[in-house]
């Protein structure tokens, strides 16, 4: 599964990803392979990535949207601070 996380200015990741949880509107939610098509808009919030063996990167993002379509995710936010 592949994930892009794009800001106005630039890219902020891109890779094979396990899981992804984003914060949505109504609740934060967990992105596995094969999950059904989807586009939510974003809270402000932590983006939790999961490149498996227990590897994990958080991002804080200000507000956004994402879309899950073919196992590829693509989240658009206003801004991101890596932690």
């Amino acid at each position: 599964m592949t994930l892009e996380i794009l800001t106005p200015d630039n890219t902020v990741y891109q890779g094979e990803v396990v899981s992804v949880t984003v914060p949505g509107t109504m609740g934060s939610f967990e992105v596995l392979k094969d999950h059904a098509p989807i586009i939510s808009t974003l809270e402000d919030g932590k983006v939790i990535i999961r490149t498996g063996a227990k590897a994990e990167e958080i991002f804080f993002i200000t507000g956004g949207a994402v879309e899950v379509l073919n196992n590829k995710i693509i989240v658009l936010a206003e801004g991101v601070i890596q932690k």
